[in-house]
């Protein structure tokens, strides 16, 4: 396999925890505290390990709630490079009510990032891509970090002739893609974002892909489709794949599994369809885990399984008619 590195610049702690009924101006009694390495990088390197896959996990750490973050990837067997900053990791917080089966998710903004913590993270990442390695950047960037974060690493990745992945939001996407990429996983708001429009409908979906393939240096785009699974286009294939029906217990980090299973894929030599279908299976496999967990190998492996037999199925009958 191809060596995988993963770039996390605003890496966070989950924390998660249940309690019966949330209500406000009350004291409410929650259960042990569970606690995650989080972070969009972090959570594909995690998945990737799951799935029996190496990766370099990068990310920027400092203060105590770093140090914490480096002790919960080591004791998941994560190869690490910690970059280090100033200031102190993020903590989030999501809670399940046992009550009403609800989720409440709590982001928290990340410390601020000096110049020199950020030009040192791009210095640290352009001595270690090499030709053909897969560069996996994804999240948020941090308080401070220029908009233009991911073009710079775009820029750093064609130097080395590495395989970009971006995984991130608003206009840190904007000005990656722009940049250049390998590969994009935006969901239909993104995706929206990124042609300039308000919203994409299901019937405008594939027009609306192909153009942007067609004007942007893209190779390939998987638009997530939530639980309807997502399309995969290329400038030659365009495929839509369906996501199996399970019973949903957190949505957290369904996209970033959904990414590890498919670099997961790449760098085993499989097919772009093969590739998006065992994506799909990873990101909803995420789903039927508790709080911050995400998928299991189990799980993904029995959904793959589904889905390779469900779009055999499909394409026997569309032959057929």
């Amino acid at each position: 396999m191809k060596k995988i590195i993963t770039l996390t610049v605003n890496p966070a702690i989950d924390k998660s925890t249940t309690v019966s009924g949330i209500k406000p101006n009350s004291k409410l009694r929650c259960a042990k505290p569970v606690y995650e390495a989080g972070g969009g990088g972090i959570n594909v390197s995690r998945v990737l390990h799951t799935l029996g896959a190496n990766s370099l996990c990068m990310y920027m750490a400092g203060g105590s709630s770093g140090k914490h973050l480096q002790d919960l990837l080591v004791d998941s067997e994560i190869v690490q490079q910690v970059i280090p900053i100033a200031g102190k990791v993020r903590e989030n917080l999501s809670v399940y009510d046992t009550t009403n089966k609800e989720q409440y998710r709590f982001g928290m903004p990340g410390p601020m990032v000096n110049p020199s913590e950020w030009k040192n993270t791009l210095g640290q990442l352009e001595g270690i891509l090499s030709d053909g390695d897969f560069l996996v950047a994804s999240g948020s960037l941090g308080p401070g970090m220029p908009i233009d974060f991911f073009a710079q690493v775009s820029h750093i990745s064609q130097k080395k002739k590495a395989k970009f992945i971006l995984d991130t939001s608003g206009d840190a996407l904007l000005k990656g893609a722009e940049a250049g990429v390998y590969l994009l996983k935006p969901n239909l708001g993104e995706l929206a974002k990124l042609c300039g429009v308000n919203t994409i409908s299901f019937f405008e979906l594939e027009s609306v892909a192909k153009t942007f393939l067609k004007n942007n240096p893209c190779e390939v785009l998987v638009v997530s489709l939530g639980a309807q699974g997502a399309i995969l286009v290329t400038n030659s294939t365009l495929e839509y794949i369906t996501a199996p029906i399970v019973f949903q217990k957190s949505t957290i980090g369904a996209g970033d599994s959904m990414v590890a299973g498919m670099i997961y894929s790449l760098a085993k030599g499989k097919s772009l369809r093969e590739m998006a279908k065992y994506g799909v299976a990873c990101g909803t496999a995420a789903t039927m885990t508790e709080g911050t967990q995400l998928c299991k190998k189990r799980d993904v492996e029995e959904l793959n399984n589904w889905i390779l037999t469900n779009s055999e199925t499909c394409h026997k009958m569309k032959n057929t008619a």
